[in-house]
């Protein structure tokens, strides 16, 4: 069965501004053309009339590049909602804690999701495990999610190549199907 006859939801995690200021989270960031695949993949879904769910993360701390009255709040260009997509804000990591995603997806009989967003390691992979968890068929897309570097609790650096794979690893098949935009449309 091709993936789209199952209707599949398209979860767009955080795809917001504030991921453009590499130096605010801490260094580098890999595959920086992560929004631009999460909007081709935006796109497709469009033409396919296939359900989509916009996720943004906020904060109530006035210097916070989630705040709603700075401009990292905002949607990255690449994935701009439409008027008629649903848009859901969040102030912790899962998409699910403190909004109305599982009750809208459940209500439209939505089943399987694909996700995508930013970042890897953080809310991308706290909704996903959610996602697994709650029973959802799951797919997580490796090239339209990406991650900073991180400092390990001895001072050590990891690169985000390392964050990003790591991450996915420990998803994989526990929580989610992990497949590259290329593998998803090819089972559209």
């Amino acid at each position: 069965m091709a993936l789209k006859e199952k209707n599949p939801a398209l979860i767009l995690v955080d795809v917001q501004k504030a991921f453009l200021d590499e130096d605010y989270w801490g260094g580098t960031r890999n595959n920086k053309n992560a929004e631009s695949v999460c909007g081709t993949i935006l796109e497709k879904w469009r033409k396919l009339n296939l359900p989509i769910f916009h996720i943004r993360h906020t904060s109530t701390h006035p210097e916070s590049k989630f705040n709603v009255n700075n401009m990292g709040f905002e949607f990255n260009d690449a994935v701009l909602p439409l008027d008629n997509e649903p848009v859901i804000t969040k102030n912790v990591n899962s998409a699910f804690i403190g909004t109305t995603l599982q009750e809208q997806l459940d209500a439209k009989g939505i089943a399987t999701l694909v996700i995508v967003g930013v970042t890897t390691n953080h809310c991308v992979s706290t909704t996903t495990r959610m996602a697994g968890n709650l029973g959802y068929e799951t797919y997580l897309i490796s090239d339209a999610t990406a991650a900073f570097e991180r400092i390990g609790i001895n001072g050590e650096k990891y690169s985000a190549e390392t964050i990003h794979y790591t991450t996915l690893a420990n998803l994989k098949d526990e929580f989610t199907t992990v497949w590259d935009s290329e593998k998803l449309f090819s089972e559209l």
